[in-house]
């Protein structure tokens, strides 16, 4: 039986935490930071764990 392939989408956006989570970036980090406050902008920069709706599917696309 052929081994699964990786999704190569999905190995740029999101990551395995050691205890399983998968981890992604928040939106809305490109530019325009003047605007918005420094408190958002240092919320944004933290990543942020996948919904448990998505996180089968993201599972498959990763090969995990």
């Amino acid at each position: 039986m052929p081994k699964n392939k990786t999704n190569s989408g999905a190995k740029k956006r999101f990551r395995v935490t050691g205890s399983g989570k998968i981890m992604h970036k928040r939106a809305h980090q490109t530019h325009k930071f003047e605007e918005r406050s420094r408190s958002s902008v240092r919320r944004l920069s933290n990543d942020a764990e996948v919904s448990s709706a998505d996180r089968k599917s993201i599972k498959k696309l990763l090969g995990k």
